[in-house]
């Protein structure tokens, strides 16, 4: 499986024999290049300009933009909505858990608050989280890191953070969740490899590059 970022929640999804699945397509308005991907899948965590542009997406047969069970060209995927009771007027955000042949990654799209034990159970186990971390209506990096200790993922991404790009918005760097982590500094990666087999047995976070 390859793992591609392309800013704030988008991602690009790929798996020899199965679709293709993009992640919260962005338009024009944050910054970033709007790239044009090949893709049978869009998944849509919430209706927002930075998160549903799926003409981002060429060829794009099948836009899941809430909660439920689907399966599209080999991949399964269970759409989980959240909503932050704690707050008058919760918006709706959908958690996406994409299982591509025994590897399962989890999207957690705009989640604003830590889960409860319910919620994460229902999730199901995660060998990637696509986690949010830079505050700003989403996860501050404290709630990020409580979050990933309760999923237990064997790979993190950040993802929803201040970048160079990033403009009309402003979030915390992403160096704030990486000290959380117990990280001083990491190399953004261009691209994210992933087997069965490779796994890392505790959990890692792995930085990507919007920039390709």
């Amino acid at each position: 499986m390859e793992i591609t970022w392309y800013g704030h929640s988008c991602f690009r999804i790929t798996e020899r024999g199965r679709a293709t699945v993009v992640t919260d397509p962005f338009g024009e308005s944050l910054g970033y290049e709007v790239p044009k991907l090949k893709a049978e899948v869009v998944t849509i965590s919430h209706d927002s300009p930075g998160h549903n542009n799926v003409d981002m997406a060429r060829d794009c047969e099948h836009v899941v933009s809430g909660p439920g069970e689907y399966e599209v060209g080999g991949v399964f995927i269970i759409g989980v909505a959240t909503y932050n009771r704690e707050i008058e007027n919760p918006r709706l955000n959908v958690i996406y858990v994409l299982d591509f042949a025994g590897l399962s990654v989890a999207h957690l799209g705009d989640l604003d608050h830590v889960p409860n034990q319910s919620m994460v159970e229902s999730l199901g186990p995660i060998d990637v989280a696509l986690v949010p971390v830079g505050d700003g209506g989403a996860l501050s990096s404290s709630q990020a890191a409580e979050v990933i200790s309760l999923l237990e993922p064997s790979i993190v991404v950040p993802m929803h953070f201040q970048t160079e790009a990033l403009r009309g918005m402003t979030l915390d760097p992403v160096d704030r969740f990486l000290k959380e982590m117990g990280i001083d500094s990491m190399q953004a990666e261009p691209v994210l490899k992933v087997t069965a087999g490779g796994l890392p047995e505790q959990t890692q976070v792995v930085l990507l590059d919007y920039r390709h």
